[in-house]
């Protein structure tokens, strides 16, 4: 089982995928609690180049709520990271983690019921994009 849901965006800008990414994780009820870039990150830091690269923390407070009356403990994993990445000019992977994967080993009947459900929702914010 793979432990992330991705797709390439050809010809779009690493902004215009950021964009396209934050506005289908809304239409899926999910708000955008973190951005961290990377690339600035690493540069300021280490004084280290690094390719276009994005982490959003998507958070659907609904479902976040759910899961934290289940399992009070899952905070640790909350927010869901997208990464939105550029290694080549004009070709854009945006990948999701994947919470069904990530959640299997806590042992939570309630929980995996709420992580496929969050599955769903990421897997059609990716495919939509």
């Amino acid at each position: 089982m793979s432990y992330y849901i991705s797709t390439t965006l050809k010809n779009t800008s690493f902004e215009e995928a950021i964009e396209k990414t934050t506005a289908a994780l809304k239409e899926e009820g999910f708000g955008v609690l973190t951005e961290i870039d990377i690339k600035a990150t690493l540069k300021k830091k280490l004084d280290a180049d690094f390719y276009n690269y994005t982490i959003l923390g998507a958070c659907n407070p609904h479902m976040a709520h759910q899961a934290l009356q289940a399992e009070n403990k899952i905070g640790t994993m909350l927010p869901c990271n997208v990464i939105v990445q550029e290694r080549e000019a004009g070709t854009v992977e945006v990948s999701a983690v994947d919470p069904a994967a990530s959640m299997m080993a806590v042992q939570n009947d309630s929980l995996a019921t709420i992580a496929k459900e969050v599955q769903e929702k990421l897997t059609k914010v990716i495919k939509s994009i």
